[in-house]
């Protein structure tokens, strides 16, 4: 079975943090979840609601946090997970981050990025040439980073997966356990 890595902090949204994590544990993989430190973090509830332009936040649940950034060592894992939320702007920016995205998409292994998690490779460069799916105001960030945007819920691009937000994650979830599959198989 995988060791896949969870890399979220403060302000991840609770279902694009969560259910990976459940769903990776149900199918007999291990998921470790990384933050900035070992305390946990504190999720956040992302919901459309009718008359708002944007969506709303609310308070979620706390997720235990397994390692901090500084303490993993990416050899160890067979895959990787950004949720979404408002995590990724400020985690995209830590040099610990910037060292274990770079190691998972320079070994190609299965990359999986959930709504605003694309904003942690695009701000790395890790995207130029690639496709991949965001939430959908992120439109222009992904395709200033050298990307195609596909507003879809379960973009493969090699053995990087991706979707919109939330709602897509029944999509994406069974698209990326089928290239962890592959990926684990092939290993």
């Amino acid at each position: 079975m995988a060791r896949v890595l969870i890399l979220t902090g403060d302000a991840a949204e609770e279902l694009d943090s969560m259910y990976p994590v459940f769903r990776l544990r149900e199918a007999g993989h291990e998921a470790i979840v990384t933050a900035p430190t070992t305390r946990a973090v504190k999720l956040v509830v992302h919901d459309f609601e009718p008359g708002c332009d944007a969506y709303t936040e609310k308070p979620g649940h706390r997720l235990p946090v397994d390692l901090a950034f500084g303490d993993v060592n990416p050899e160890d894992y067979d895959a990787l997970v950004i949720p979404g939320g408002r995590a990724p702007e400020y985690i995209r920016t830590d040099p610990d981050v910037a060292r274990i995205v770079r190691y998972f998409f320079g070994k190609g292994l299965p990359v999986g990025t959930i709504c605003h998690g694309p904003q942690v490779p695009a701000a790395l460069r890790l995207l130029r040439g690639r496709t991949t799916a965001a939430y959908p105001p992120l439109k222009a960030d992904v395709e200033n980073a050298g990307a195609t945007f596909v507003d879809g819920p379960d973009v493969v691009d090699g053995n990087m997966v991706s979707c919109r937000g939330w709602p897509d994650l029944p999509q994406w979830s069974r698209a990326f356990m089928q290239v962890l599959e592959r990926a684990n198989v092939s290993a």
